[in-house]
């Protein structure tokens, strides 16, 4: 069966957005506490290695996206509409707290490849390169 376009543009587009302005909120003091913990519940849910059976009305028959999904816009609706569209506008322009935490990531991941990068490269040129520490511990006795 064939995914309407409507639907394909709901997850490719909406989910991730509200799942970031979501991740927002959740960093946000001013969220009332009780909503993040329904969130987190869901989530552990999600990421449960035991199944809920299909006996639940209901929760037994929705999958891990749709209820994930769900999850997200219950909490997004939860939260004091003021501070949602403070974080929807931040997110719009790039300078959310996910954009901030995201480039902050993506800054450790590329300096400690430049690290692990240039001290490959200093073994290479001092002779050194993978298995030169067993070469020269060869004639160590210990």
């Amino acid at each position: 069966m064939p995914l309407p376009l409507s639907r394909a543009h709901t997850l490719l587009v909406e989910i991730p957005r509200q799942a970031r302005i979501a991740y927002c909120l959740v960093r946000d003091e001013r969220v009332p506490l009780p909503a993040k913990v329904a969130l987190g519940a869901v989530l552990a849910v999600i990421v449960s290695p035991v199944n809920l059976p299909a006996w639940l009305p209901v929760v037994g028959d929705l999958d891990a996206v749709a209820l994930g999904a769900l999850a997200v816009k219950v909490f997004v609706d939860a939260c004091p509409e003021h501070v949602v569209e403070e974080h929807r506008l931040a997110a719009s322009r790039g300078q959310s707290r996910f954009d901030q935490d995201l480039g902050r990531a993506v800054g450790l991941v590329r300096e400690t490849v430049l690290r692990v990068r240039a001290r490959w490269i200093s073994r290479g040129s001092s002779g050194g390169g993978p298995g030169a520490d067993d070469q020269s511990s060869e004639g160590r006795t210990l």
